[in-house]
């Protein structure tokens, strides 16, 4: 249960947007005061992103405002996480290489202090340049922006802050699965084919993913553990294929476990009914 009056929600689905009261005199991008810590984005696990869905991987802070300022009045404050790549302010200034939340709620700790937790919003859409090149599948930096409002609704300063936290941004696989005869015989071969595919972010579409080492698990009816039988590797088309004894009715899958670049994929399940 979350505990503290709410004190705000923010939409910041606006792109460079949400940054650009930072392109002011050098003299405004003063040292604001707000201690943003605490920084926890998708639970500490890589981000993995396909051609069309929306992601909203989870963020978590805390803040602790200046003297002056107070949770009672968010109007007077903002602050936040983001992921970049490049220069901050860059991305920032630009958009480009640049992910920002959808959306956070900050809950009162105390006149000083309250807890964030909210979304960032990661849209493949090429409208939207978050993920637009291949090259996207890489380390994102963790930056945090920072701003003060004056009582009229002015900027009063605002800077941006690096750092050394980093998310893996992974373009998303999808693996399938087919296993013949159904039913077999009690020790004739199976065979089990499948195709790994993965995102590909400059076309939003899925390409065939070669030459990868895929599992072959297997569960046995009335079980709860998968386990592997065997690994295979994929062809030029993505393509696998392998043959197995029947011994019992069960389920097949193929799992890959993913690389730097590209996310876990694991198959539906292929029943198979050993007579």
């Amino acid at each position: 249960m979350k505990t503290g009056r709410r004190t705000v929600a923010v939409a910041t689905l606006v792109g460079a947007l949400g940054l650009s009261a930072l392109n002011a005199p050098a003299a405004q991008a003063a040292d604001t005061g707000i201690t943003v810590s605490d920084i926890v984005i998708n639970k500490g696990k890589p981000i993995v992103v396909g051609t069309t869905k929306t992601v909203e991987p989870p963020i978590s802070f805390n803040i602790a405002l200046p003297s002056g300022y107070s949770t009672s009045d968010p109007s007077r404050y903002d602050a936040y996480p983001f992921l970049y790549r490049g220069a901050i302010k860059t991305a920032a200034d630009t958009g480009e290489n640049f992910i920002q939340p959808g959306s956070y709620t900050c809950y009162e700790i105390d006149s000083k202090h309250a807890r964030c937790e909210g979304d960032l919003y990661i849209d493949p859409h090429p409208s939207q340049e978050h993920v637009d090149s291949n090259s996207d599948a890489t380390t994102w930096k963790v930056g945090v922006s920072l701003r003060l409002w004056k009582a009229d609704g002015g900027l009063k300063t605002g800077e941006l802050e690096t750092r050394s936290a980093t998310v893996q941004l992974k373009r998303a696989a999808k693996v399938t699965t087919n296993a013949t005869p159904e039913p077999v015989a009690k020790g004739k071969p199976i065979t089990v084919t499948g195709k790994l595919t993965r995102a590909n972010w400059s076309t939003k579409k899925y390409d065939a993913y070669s030459g990868r080492t895929v599992s072959l698990q297997f569960r046995a009816k009335g079980t709860d553990t998968y386990k592997t039988v065997k690994k295979a590797t994929t062809s030029s088309t993505g393509g696998l294929k392998t043959t197995v004894t029947a011994s019992v009715d069960g389920y097949y899958r193929w799992v890959y476990y993913g690389n730097s670049t590209t996310g876990v994929a694991t198959s539906a399940a292929d029943y198979v009914e050993v007579r």
